[in-house]
């Protein structure tokens, strides 16, 4: 069967609700506006879905001078980007780096609806954070993209025993065609003119237990318990693919997916 390119996402809050693209252009750095800004304690270190599983229903639309939030029981809010004005200390995971404050109505917006102290940091236009194979990088957790085919999914509804949303492991790109696991073999890809280039699997962590539509941590803590069974290694509990952009260009929904390597 021929693999195509069947989904394609951005998520532009850390943590917050997917944004389905019929099309986009591909950076270095991954999709624009793609985890552009983040959520984190008044220190900087980031917050998401893990602390605070209502982060998957906040919705943000981004727009060339700002972000639209809206959030179940919250007024719709205008961030405008001129108003991230401070440099201010960010830290997402073991990574540290200066990003950009001083969105008030966002802080105070945001705080309402967590029911706690927060703040909203911009990566800037210029980014300040770089991944372990130096590629310039927004908030990500490690690397530009993530990849995952739909036959991965399906087998591991399959063993769970209901069908699982791919949202919940927030893939940028998804494909169908081939066998469940196929892209554990890829190295190297083809999407129209793009160039993708496979780093490392996705450790995979408790935010998969988090329902994207309800905002609820499953009970049965599925499909976690179900991945740690036929999943784990010796680098974690894994499911998707890492991967950077060796040559960018414009993407679509539906295009061909050619394995290079």
């Amino acid at each position: 069967m021929p693999i195509r390119l069947t989904g394609l996402y951005r998520y532009p809050i850390k943590s917050s609700r997917g944004q389905r693209l019929q099309q986009s252009e591909v950076l270095s750095s991954g999709l624009p506006f793609d985890r552009t800004w983040m959520i984190a304690q008044p220190n900087g270190k980031l917050v998401t879905g893990r602390e605070f599983p209502k982060l998957v229903l906040l919705s943000a639309e981004p727009s060339d001078d700002g972000l639209t939030l809206n959030a179940p029981g919250m007024p719709t809010l205008f961030v405008a980007t001129s108003l991230f004005s401070q440099l201010h200390p960010a830290s997402v995971w073991e990574s540290d780096f200066t990003a950009r404050h001083g969105a008030s109505n966002a802080d105070a917006w945001l705080s309402a609806y967590l029911g706690e102290q927060v703040v909203l940091l911009w990566a800037g236009f210029e980014l300040n954070r770089h991944s372990s194979t130096d590629v310039p990088i927004a908030f990500v957790d490690g690397h530009p993209l993530l990849l995952i085919g739909e036959a991965s999914l399906g087998d591991l509804s399959e063993r769970v025993g209901r069908s699982l949303s791919m949202q919940r492991f927030r893939p940028n790109l998804i494909v169908r065609g081939g066998a469940a696991f196929a892209e554990d073999g890829w190295k190297k890809i083809r999407i129209g003119d793009v160039i993708f280039n496979f780093i490392k699997p996705c450790e995979r962590c408790v935010f998969t237990t988090i329902d994207p539509q309800t905002g609820e941590k499953s009970s049965d803590q599925e499909p976690l318990r179900t991945l740690v069974k036929y999943r784990r290694t010796a680098a974690g509990v894994l499911f998707g693919q890492n991967i950077n952009v060796e040559k960018g260009g414009i993407i679509s929904e539906g295009m061909a997916v050619e394995v290079l390597e």
